[in-house]
């Protein structure tokens, strides 16, 4: 059995993006590590807060009941801040993620991945999906943590999370065609475009030309949506998704995406061990 260690930027990003894939590999028999650069600072505020708790409080309990239900091992976080949204003034706050220096962020990453005698890694395309800068700098850090861990783990297998876009847009095209209301939208009623500019100007995920793995995560659609229940403080994202169907649910969310660093692209269906 073998190690995965899953880099995300946000407490709740482990949900929507690889819940499937970390729960498919503790079912069968992999030891699951998350570890979280931010404390998801800027995400959405409930009203419910308790006195003295912060909202970044608040989300660590939620990531760790998310981990609990996907079946993760160990959620280790980086202790950065989260950086907000491009041009945000966050983005220079001394202690956020966007700011901070590569071989450091690199070197605290390195040291979970070395301790866990890992077998695969997983972070981000090099926009981060979408180009939120917290996501963006996983990715650099990701490529930087695997450069360091070169010689001490030769054969850790790094793969890029990603979104297949042209999936997305047969998904929107059909459900329009049928009516749908679901897949078709943003959790603000907008119509959404999968080629329409993101938050740093390109358009979200990656060409299913570039891509190179699809992980069938069809069997485990039941603890995904869970994860992403847990993160019930981010109800205006997290509702849309809960909102849908769940056969609606399992075709948006039944297949990650991913891309291997190293490798030609060329689409397959695969597994990361």
């Amino acid at each position: 059995m073998g190690t995965l260690v899953l880099f995300h930027a946000h407490p709740d990003d482990e949900a929507n993006l690889t819940a499937g894939t970390a729960a498919r590999a503790h079912a069968e028999g992999h030891r699951v590590v998350l570890v979280v650069a931010t404390g998801g600072e800027h995400g959405e505020a409930p009203d419910d807060l308790a006195d003295g708790e912060s909202l970044s409080d608040r989300r660590r309990r939620e990531t760790e009941r998310s981990a609990e239900l996907i079946g993760i091992d160990r959620v280790e976080w980086l202790g950065y801040l989260d950086s907000g949204m491009t041009g945000w003034e966050a983005n220079q706050h001394d202690q956020s993620f966007w700011g901070a220096d590569l071989d450091e962020a690199a070197s605290r990453l390195a040291a979970v991945v070395l301790e866990e005698g890992a077998d695969v890694l997983v972070h981000y395309d090099w926009h981060g999906n979408y180009g939120h800068p917290d996501h963006v700098q996983v990715n650099r850090v990701g490529v930087r943590a695997e450069q360091m861990l070169a010689e001490a783990l030769p054969n850790l297998r790094v793969f890029e999370a990603t979104m297949n876009r042209d999936e997305m847009r047969r998904q929107i095209e059909a459900a329009r065609a049928d009516g749908g209301v679901f897949i078709d939208t943003e959790p603000n009623g907008d119509d959404f475009d999968p080629d329409a500019p993101m938050d740093d100007g390109n358009p979200i995920g990656m060409s299913e030309a570039e891509l190179t793995m699809v992980v069938d995560v069809s069997q485990y659609i039941d603890q995904k949506r869970a994860a992403l229940a847990a993160h019930a403080s981010q109800v205006t994202d997290t509702g849309f998704f809960l909102a849908m169907p769940l056969e609606v649910f399992a075709i948006a969310f039944g297949r990650e995406w991913f891309i291997e660093r190293g490798q030609e692209p060329g689409l397959q269906e695969g597994w990361l061990f």
